[in-house]
């Protein structure tokens, strides 16, 4: 007796139920797939360079095994030099000195400029907003461009003012020249610089305060800066320290301005880690220093930056 045979199946069918089993293992993939080049972007410049400079700093490599290659290794003796250095330990001094006083005035100044806003009419404050974001938009060198055409000794718009109100001492008067005058410059314009994302990330942070909370302070007699100390800072403690740590990054490894205005100078009065680190490697031509002093600006942010962040994460943990 003959038995039908089972029918076989369709070759639509089979592709659609291995479509079906392959559709899981591709799903599952895809986020790896989109955040790929991202991570291989973050290896490609901050890991390996970071890596690299790490091998450089314990190694005798000059210009010489720039060029002919087989750089020596030396463990920490490039260490010990900086450690044994008395400027370099200046060095750091005065970068501390410069991160300090730019990160408190950068902090109080969009402070208040953000509490103006919220107290503003609209179009005033589109105004103001336009012009802190025109401020921001403008780049790192052109701005410092005119920073040095303002502070000119002869034909600087500073010196005119100053003068013109009868301050006759700052005629040619030269602040490029005056190391306490070149350092009051360039925290002028760092600060200049960082205020609008500052001032503008914390207005934005003010609109999401709940109106009923100042309706309380202010029907329980509170004046504005028990408000502000009661109220809108616990309210807004997370982007406090969250923008405090971005511009302790950003004022820390700050190059391009002082670079450009004074190269570090006038007798190292600017000279800061970053700079430092360059005038070693290229100037110099100690590449193994640089990288070493490169190291120790990484380590040092770290030692600043973490019991900080770490702080943050607790409260904010604990609001939670």
């Amino acid at each position: 007796m003959l038995t039908d045979a089972p029918p076989r199946p369709r070759p639509a069918a089979a592709r659609t139920a291995r479509q079906s089993r392959r559709a899981p293992r591709v799903a599952g993939a895809w986020p790896y797939l989109l955040v790929l080049p991202t991570v291989a972007g973050v290896v490609l410049l901050l890991v390996y360079p970071l890596v690299r400079s790490l091998v450089i700093s314990v190694q005798h490599f000059r210009i010489g095994e720039l060029i002919r290659g087989g750089a020596p290794f030396v463990g920490l003796d490039n260490y010990r030099e900086l450690v044994g250095s008395a400027e370099f330990w200046q060095v750091i001094a005065r970068t501390l000195v410069w991160t300090v006083v730019n990160v408190v005035l950068i902090m109080v100044i969009s402070t208040a400029v953000a509490l103006m806003l919220a107290r503003l009419g609209r179009r005033m404050r589109l105004a103001v907003m336009s012009g802190l974001v025109l401020a921001w938009a403008v780049p790192v060198l052109a701005a410092t461009t005119v920073f040095q055409w303002l502070f000119q000794s002869r034909l600087g718009v500073v010196n005119w003012l100053l003068t013109s109100v009868g301050l006759d001492q700052f005629e040619g008067f030269a602040w490029f020249a005056d190391g306490a005058a070149t350092f009051t410059i360039l925290v002028v314009l760092v600060v200049w610089q960082s205020v609008p994302f500052a001032a503008l990330t914390l207005y934005a942070g003010l609109t999401t305060v709940p109106d009923e909370l100042f309706e309380s302070a202010r029907i329980d007699g509170a004046n504005a800066r028990q408000t502000f100390r009661l109220v809108t800072f616990p309210m807004l403690r997370p982007l406090f320290g969250l923008i405090t740590s971005l511009e302790i990054i950003w004022v820390f490894k700050c190059f391009a301005q002082i670079w450009a205005v004074s190269q570090g100078g006038p007798s190292g009065a600017t000279t800061t880690l970053p700079v430092y680190a360059f005038q070693v490697a290229q100037s110099l031509h100690k590449y193994d220093l640089g990288a070493a002093i490169s190291t120790f600006t990484v380590v040092l942010l770290l030692v600043v930056l973490v019991p900080h962040l770490r702080h943050l994460y607790r409260n904010e943990g604990a609001q939670a």
